[in-house]
């Protein structure tokens, strides 16, 4: 299980169930099992703070790469 912060301010973002021990480049919607603080404006995620995290494509939130930041561990 993986938590998902912001780059900028370090705020908690959600908690992402990771499966793969590849990049973090997208999040499945129904892998985030808790929503912290996000605003969402259109298509864009945005954290509290005001810094783009990543771009909702429906399914999924496609990551703005330096954006964010991630502790925890992946699932094989």
């Amino acid at each position: 299980m993986l938590v998902i912060k912001c780059a900028a301010c370090k705020r908690k973002l959600w908690k992402y169930d990771k499966i793969g021990q590849g990049e973090v480049l997208r999040c499945h919607k129904d892998r985030i099992t808790r929503m912290y603080d996000i605003k969402q404006e259109e298509d864009r995620i945005k954290c509290l703070c005001g810094k783009d995290i990543g771009i909702d494509k429906g399914s999924y939130v496609k990551m703005i790469g330096k954006a964010f930041t991630y502790t925890g561990t992946k699932r094989n």
